[in-house]
Order: structure tokens, then C-alpha cells, then sequence
């Protein structure tokens, strides 16, 4: 038994540590960078509140604009593969603009008086709110072709490394990628606890002074990224020395080390499509026309897909097959519709889940989906995506029908045969416990797939295409989730400031309905995937 457990610990933990790389760093602290990066947002929040008098539609076309900046992410990854012996440029670029968005609001929190004095706050925050967005997308897709760069394709006697094991060190790669990025929100809710710690008793300037050290404190991001670089740079010019004493020509060791294996060219229909997939996102997006979302969805979809038309042609027929399946499944899989803010507003209304308890919620669901990171490694590097997804699928769908029953009363009937211990909140927490392992692991191996099969000219187009990809069946599942909430009507009770008076009664009369629904949806929609892509003869990674 006990050799049993440590066999497991062995091949799920341990060989993580003997597989770790010091080649892997410089992209693991980019991406660390990226998870860090939401330390300001609760402090973002209470100063747009607090001190602006900025109104709901404003930020709502803030929040717009903010998000452009992610839709530029396929020309800059087609520029940084155009780009790539000079891609650590666009990461310093991208630590500058990130800075440059941090020192403005440190500047309006600790000094606005002489902030106020070059132009309102309002327009200051504006600036901050709209040059940090570029500078991590610059980063992100810098960092995910780097990941690509850190596995090596030869081992120390320059024999070339079995296809089976550089297909693990994707994966490893990549999860540890995912790892970077969920540790650093693990560690931003971490700090939010300690420094937030009491502070709803200090005045008002004892706030101001936590809110200007959290700002302070989030100059370490772009310290973080441009630190990656730096030692990616180090350990460059440390394999070269190596390279030189093995007799090496100059020449020789700057294409390897700095030349992909074919040049890139500037590739006319992604820059173009890139171009009209931006110009009419903003252009549909502030038009304020009926079904806009709508359009612009079909419209991306259209140009997305057609983008990643023309990189099949960049693939042998297999592994279009495997590419063309994979993406198939993935996005029926991440376009399901959830329950939408309705299942919140029950949990808060009804079963009395206050802003402490949801806050523990969230910590525990960051931190178990780290662990489950570990826990599913082998699982996510000897499964297929469609073994993985078929797993996903089942177990999500066992994992919602407590929710389904609390809205049935599940929750006092365990809590009055348990003396109280098993009550609504003690199932949230399992339930929590038992589902946040899952949370990432559909995703590593389609990144560990896409890392270890494109073309080594096009490795940063590769990612920033399949991310938006990705991204769309987010917007999908978005879409999903406002229709099934236009067919079962739910409501919040909703007060008048002044008086006290209900001006619209709790409603949650159709959220049982809405719950089997989104259920019965998450589990026919991915297996219908995986049936339609066997049925094609194609094949998932």
C-alpha cells in the first residue's frame, strides 16, 4: 500500500521536480507576472467608488476599450514570430507601459493634488486604465512562444530527444505555465487578506496610505517580466559558451540559438484578417446596434476561422486532422452556458453566503486548482484531449446536482440529520474542493500540443490565433448564458435607496429549471463534439 502511494507521489510530484529546468524560468516568470497582476483590483475598485465620479456606462466603455488591446494578440504574435531575436524588446515595451499604469495611480492615490494640476483625475485614471492591457498582452504572447523555446529538441550529446518524451516536457511546460498563473493569484488573495486585514475600522486616511503600499507593492510585475528576460538572456549566452567549447562556429551557435529553424514572413492574410477583425469589433462594438454581440461573435468566428484555415496549410495532413479535432472539442467544451448572476444572487438571498464566506470560496478554488494541476499531471500528458474532455464532462455534471438539490431543500434535510454540520455551507465547500481541481486541466494539453507541433516560424502565431479561438467560445458561452436567462426569468429583491421599499421582489422560482437546464447542455453539447469529430475521422491531440 505504502509502495503503492509513493509509486503515485513519484509519478505525479516528484518527477515534476526532476523534469524542472532551469530553461523553463524566464516564461514562468512572465506568466507569474500576468497572476500577479491582479493585486490592485480590489484597490481599483474602492478608488473608482470612493473618489471618482465616474458613471456605470462610462466604465462599461472603459472596460470595452480595455479589452481591444486582447484582440490585437494575433498580429502581435505574428510580429513577435516576424521579430523573434529581438523579442525580449516587446517585453521590456510591455514592463514600461505596465510601470507607466501603476505610477499614474500612485501618483493620484499619494499626490493628486499635483496630478489634478496637468489634467483631471478622471482622464489620469483613464490613461492608467487603458496602458496596462497592452503592455501584458505585448507580454503574453512573448511568453507563450518562449515556452515553446525552453524544451529542448537535443539532449546533452545532441542525440535527438524521443517524440514520446518532448511531448511530456510540452505538458510540463505548460502546466507549469498554468501553475506561474494560478500561484500568482493565490498569492495576490493572500495578500489582499493580510494587508485588508481590519481595515474596515481605520479612518479613511489609514485606508488611503494600504491602498498607495498595494500600488507600491505591484511594481514588482514588470521587476517580475523583465527579470525573466534578463535570465533568458543569461542562460543563452551560457549555452553558447558551451556550444564554443564544443567547437562551434559563430555562426553556427547564432542560428541556433537565436534563428528558427525556417524564416518567417509576414504573413498578409493574418495581419489583414487581424486588421478587420479589430476594426469591426470597435466599430460594431461603440455603434450601440441591435444584436451587436451577435454580429460581432459571428463575424470573429468567421475571421478566427478562416485564420486558422490558412494555418493548416502550414501542417501535414495529420496533424491538421489533429489540430482541426482538437479545437472542435475544446471549444464545445469551454462554450457551455452557465446559470448566469442568478445563481449568486440565490446563494446570497437564500442560503445567507456573505462577502467573507465567497472570498474564502474563491481562495480555496484558486488553491485547489493549483493542486490539481500536480494531481492531474500524468493524467493530462497520457490522455487524449477527448479522453480528458469525456472525464470533464461527466464528472462536472455529477458535481452540479448538489447545487440542484440545495435549491430542493438538500441542504436542510443534511443539516437536520447531522445536528447542523452538513449545512448549505459546508456542501459549497466540498463541492468547491471536489470541482477546482478540474478547473484548468482541458486546457494544458491543447497548449502542450500546440507548443510541441507548430511550425518553430510561427510558434507565437500558433498561441495568440488558438487563444483567441479559445477566448471566443468564452464570448459563446457568454451569448448561451444571456439567452437562458431571457428564457427562465430570474430576479433579485431590489430596494429604493431612500425609503427602504421594495421596488422589485426576489424571484427565484425558475432557477431550478435553469440549473437542469445549463446541466443537461454541459453534458450532450462536449460528447456531441467528440462524436461529431469521430464521426468526421478526425482526431483530437
Amino acid at each position: 500500500m505504502l509502495h503503492a502511494i509513493y509509486r503515485w507521489l513519484d509519478r505525479n510530484l516528484l518527477e515534476l521536480g526532476r523534469e524542472m529546468r532551469l530553461s523553463y524560468l524566464p516564461p514562468l516568470m512572465v506568466y507569474c507576472a500576468a497572476g500577479v497582476s491582479g493585486l490592485t483590483g480590489i484597490v481599483g475598485t474602492f478608488f473608482v467608488k470612493d473618489y471618482l465620479g465616474l458613471s456605470a456606462a462610462f466604465l462599461a466603455a472603459l472596460g470595452f476599450w480595455a479589452g481591444i488591446p486582447w484582440a490585437l494578440k494575433m498580429p502581435i504574435g505574428h510580429l513577435v514570430d516576424l521579430l523573434w531575436r529581438y523579442k525580449a524588446g516587446l517585453v521590456y515595451l510591455g514592463a514600461t507601459l505596465i510601470a507607466a499604469s501603476l505610477l499614474v495611480m500612485i501618483g493620484l492615490i499619494g499626490n493628486p493634488d499635483a496630478m489634478r494640476a496637468v489634467m483631471p483625475i478622471e482622464a489620469w485614471f483613464v490613461l492608467s486604465v487603458l496602458l496596462s492591457p497592452v503592455g501584458y498582452v505585448m507580454q503574453d504572447a512573448v511568453a507563450d512562444a518562449m515556452t515553446v523555446e525552453a524544451v529542448p529538441r537535443l539532449d546533452a550529446r545532441g542525440e535527438p530527444i524521443p517524440p514520446e518524451a518532448v511531448r511530456l516536457m510540452h505538458t510540463t511546460m505548460q502546466m507549469l505555465g498554468r501553475v506561474a498563473i494560478i500561484g500568482g493569484t493565490v498569492l495576490v488573495s493572500l495578500a489582499n487578506v493580510v494587508m485588508f486585514q481590519g481595515s474596515e475600522a481605520l479612518p479613511e486616511v489609514e485606508k488611503v496610505s494600504i491602498y498607495l503600499r498595494i500600488y507600491e507593492l505591484a511594481l514588482i510585475i514588470p521587476l517580475l517580466s523583465v527579470s525573466g528576460v534578463l535570465l533568458g538572456g543569461f542562460l543563452k549566452r551560457r549555452e553558447a559558451k558551451r556550444l564554443a567549447a564544443l567547437g562551434r562556429s559563430r555562426a553556427d551557435i547564432d542560428r541556433l540559438l537565436h534563428d528558427p529553424e525556417e524564416k518567417t514572413t509576414p504573413n498578409g492574410w493574418i495581419l489583414g484578417g487581424s486588421a478587420v477583425f479589430v476594426a469591426l469589433t470597435i466599430t460594431v462594438g461603440l455603434s450601440g446596434i441591435e444584436y451587436g454581440q451577435e454580429i460581432i461573435f459571428a463575424a470573429s468566428f468567421t475571421i478566427i476561422g478562416f485564420m486558422i484555415s490558412r494555418l493548416l496549410r502550414e501542417l501535414s495532413p495529420e496533424a491538421a486532422r489533429t489540430l482541426l479535432g482538437t479545437v472542435i472539442i475544446i471549444f464545445a467544451f469551454r462554450a457551455l452556458p452557465g446559470p448566469g448572476a442568478g445563481a449568486s444572487w440565490w446563494m446570497i438571498d437564500e442560503l445567507g453566503f456573505d462577502q467573507s464566506f465567497l472570498s474564502r470560496l474563491d481562495l480555496i478554488t484558486s488553491a485547489l486548482t493549483l493542486a490539481g494541476l500536480f494531481l492531474f499531471r500524468r493524467f493530462m500528458a497520457e490522455k487524449s484531449i477527448a479522453q480528458i474532455v469525456i472525464f470533464l464532462t461527466v464528472t462536472t455534471t455529477a458535481l452540479s446536482l448538489p447545487i440542484i438539490g440545495m435549491f430542493h431543500g438538500l441542504h436542510e434535510w443534511t443539516a437536520a440529520h447531522t445536528g447542523g454540520v452538513v449545512d448549505a455551507r459546508f456542501i459549497a465547500i466540498a463541492n468547491t474542493a471536489l470541482e477546482s481541481p478540474l478547473g484548468q486541466v482541458s486546457m494544458v494539453p491543447m497548449l502542450a500540443w500546440i507548443a510541441n507541433s507548430a511550425p518553430p516560424h510561427l510558434k507565437a502565431t500558433f498561441f495568440a490565433v488558438m487563444a483567441s479561438f479559445t477566448n471566443l467560445a468564452l464570448s459563446a458561452s457568454q451569448l448561451g448564458t444571456k439567452y437562458l436567462n431571457q428564457l427562465y426569468t430570474i430576479a433579485r429583491e431590489v430596494k429604493d435607496a431612500a425609503t427602504g421599499a421594495i421596488t422589485t421582489p426576489a424571484d427565484y422560482g425558475e432557477l431550478g429549471a435553469l440549473l437542469v437546464t445549463v446541466t443537461v447542455i454541459a453534458l450532450m453539447l462536449p460528447l456531441a463534439a467528440i462524436l461529431f469529430t469521430r464521426l468526421a475521422g478526425l482526431r483530437s491531440a
